[in-house]
């Protein structure tokens, strides 16, 4: 524990310092190419994989069957309306058979949970039906977006005015931009369906990436407007020196939200096989991990590549280089 210690205060002096801000390049060519992996993937695969409450459709649960066999639901489904009803069949909590298919009519659904209910040996009644129509999902992932647009130039407009500068607002929105794809590309990527509770953990994420940029970007700003002028470094060196000061604090803060999510991504896909719990707490689990990613690599570095050319900063440049070669040519002597 004490090394970590001394660690964080040889980041926070500046007697150790980890280059973010110079190997942008780098950091943006690592995150371009997750996306365009996840993206390639994700087309390959067909598109995204959408839950009934997106694409419609009919949905039956047979509860405390004597088996928990999925293919004997897959072939109860095809031999009693057919394989183009598109059957998607999981197991829920370990107890419980779901079978999603296409709209089914009124007569389509009485017979299959009767032909259900016989499969399985339960009584008809412990096979529920219901149907949702894909109006509903339309509606939901319509006004979803325009939340997120609402949502999103809001906080664009806050951040300008609090830091004085629509530089760092762009910078944050570039960052939250790049969480959002990274999280919806992993859903793609690995084929898993999006639903309701992955779209709630989707934005539930804007929060916290938010929140960790504006932490780093205060201090950037503190470091860069208080006693600038005096100040031996680059802008650049500046903005650096801000992310290793605030780096201990968000990798702590990523860890300690980290973990609970985690622990009920575990408990909710393994233990309970609970689809809601493990779809908020996937989303949220990938969405932490990458806001404290861009916030170092992409947030910070873009803001300075955003500043170097004002003529403030070129200036400040140019007087650090000449300070530097004082102190050189004063050690030679």
């Amino acid at each position: 524990m004490s090394s970590i210690t001394q660690f964080g205060n040889r980041l926070y002096t500046g007697e150790t310092s980890l280059n973010f801000i110079g190997r942008r390049v780098v950091w943006y060519l690592m995150s371009l190419a997750i996306i365009l992996v996840a993206v390639v993937v994700t087309v390959l695969r067909g598109g995204f994989a959408f839950g009934i409450e997106f694409r419609g459709g009919s949905e039956f649960q047979v509860s405390n069957p004597a088996s928990i066999d999925t293919s004997i639901a897959e072939q109860t489904v095809t031999s009693a309306v057919g394989a183009a009803a598109a059957p998607k069949i999981s197991v829920v909590g370990g107890q419980s058979v779901r079978v999603q298919t296409d709209q089914l009519t009124a007569e389509e659904t009485d017979a299959l949970r009767v032909s259900l209910a016989d499969a399985y040996s339960v009584p008809v009644d412990e096979v529920t039906s219901s149907f949702i129509g894909a109006s509903w999902g339309s509606d939901i992932t319509s006004q979803a977006l325009r939340a997120l647009g609402i949502f999103l130039v809001l906080v664009s407009i806050v951040m300008a005015l609090y830091f004085r500068t629509w530089k760092m607002s762009v910078a944050a929105m570039v960052a939250v931009l790049h969480d959002l794809v990274i999280t919806a590309a992993v859903y793609g990527a690995l084929g898993l369906e999006v639903t309701p509770a992955a779209v709630i953990g989707l934005l539930t994420i804007l929060g916290y990436s938010l929140y960790d940029t504006v932490v780093v970007f205060d201090k950037i700003r503190e470091n860069t407007s208080v006693a600038y002028d005096e100040s031996k470094r680059t802008f650049a060196e500046s903005v650096n020196l801000a992310v290793n000061q605030t780096l201990v604090r968000s990798i702590n803060t990523s860890v300690v939200a980290a973990l609970p999510v985690s622990s009920i991504l575990f408990i909710g896909s393994i233990l309970l096989g609970a689809g809601t719990l493990r779809d908020i707490a996937l989303s949220l689990f990938v969405g932490i991990l990458c806001g404290a990613y861009s916030t170092m690599f992409i947030a910070a570095p873009l803001y300075a590549q955003l500043r170097e050319g004002e003529a403030e900063s070129v200036k400040q440049g140019r007087k650090a280089r000449i300070e530097i070669v004082r102190n050189a040519s004063g050690a030679v002597r």
